[in-house]
């Protein structure tokens, strides 16, 4: 499944940008990532890998997940190598008048899940783009909120 989200936050493309490229702030507004543990030394760049901990509706879930895109204040893609629920989310940052407009091009499947939750197919699928909705404004609540004043 592919889906497209964007969201205006009004703070610059490069708070929007350290923001999001920093996975350690994921569980801070990806409400099913639990933590966020990095698997590989120095920078958060392209190559990076960390472990994310999620809680799925079949139980916890770790993904070993890679940078495999990063442009500063343009565009990040964060890509599952290994784990449930397959994914691609590329969020890419351009300039608006008052701050960023934030797209996420995701594709997910539901390819993984145990249980109960395996025999959902495309609704898992719609629940996952559904919660996306979600993070991302919570992702704009908390940019807004500690750059305010700034």
């Amino acid at each position: 499944m592919s889906f497209r989200i964007s969201i205006d936050i009004q703070r610059s493309p490069s708070d929007v940008f350290a923001f999001v490229a920093d996975f350690r702030n994921m569980p801070r507004w990806y409400e099913a990532v639990e933590r966020v543990t990095a698997t590989t030394a120095g920078s958060a760049g392209q190559g990076a890998r960390f472990q994310m901990f999620r809680s799925l509706p079949d139980g916890h879930a770790i993904n070993e997940v890679e940078v495999t895109s990063f442009q500063p204040e343009e565009e990040i893609t964060f890509t599952s190598i290994e784990g449930p629920t397959p994914f691609q989310y590329r969020y890419r940052l351009e300039a608006i008048s008052g701050g960023t407009r934030l797209t996420l091009d995701g594709q997910i499947s539901a390819e993984g899940l145990t249980g109960p939750a395996a025999h959902l197919g495309g609704l898992a699928e719609r629940l996952f783009s559904r919660g996306m909705k979600t993070n991302l404004r919570a992702l704009k609540r908390i940019i807004e909120a500690q750059h305010a004043g700034a």
